[in-house]
């Protein structure tokens, strides 16, 4: 097999695996009743702290907009808080309610879960290999940011 057909074959597969993971980490959020991007912001307050919205945009990959949609469903469900910012009033801090630390606890043992059950026959030579490739591809891809050739 060529190189091309390997890195070809490679990305489709690790782009498949993300699909699948992703629909099987909604349909467990979703028994909790929440939604994979409230889920998603759950985790990124746990790990980062209460941050603003534009940071917590930034961290999620998506639009402010879009994040506000977001954010107001999980204020209805009283599972954050928003807040003035003590250096910028006109910025909102989003932290988790106490609601919102109990879901997120289900939602990380969900993960922890189903991340044990993928990997359950799976060597830890085998992960660290898998990880090892996967930082290089990331080294690799941060890289090429701005120079993509067509």
């Amino acid at each position: 097999m060529s190189r091309a057909s390997q890195n070809e074959q490679l990305f489709d597969e690790m782009s498949a695996f993300n699909r699948k993971l992703r629909a099987f980490f909604d349909a467990a959020v979703r028994e909790e009743g929440l939604t994979l991007a409230r889920a998603r912001t759950l985790f990124a307050i746990a790990r980062r702290g209460p941050l603003t919205q534009t940071e917590l945009a930034e961290e999620l990959e998506i639009e402010t907009p879009t994040l506000v949609r977001v954010l107001d469903g999980m204020a209805k469900q009283d599972l954050i808080v928003r807040t003035e910012d003590a250096t910028d009033r006109r910025a909102k801090r989003i932290d988790m309610t106490p609601a919102g630390r109990e879901a997120f606890k289900k939602v990380h043992a969900l993960a922890t879960d189903l991340r044990g059950q993928i990997a359950e026959d799976i060597s830890a030579d085998d992960i660290e290999i898998a990880l090892s490739v996967v930082r290089r591809l990331m080294r690799n891809m941060q890289g090429l940011d701005g120079k993509v050739r067509p």
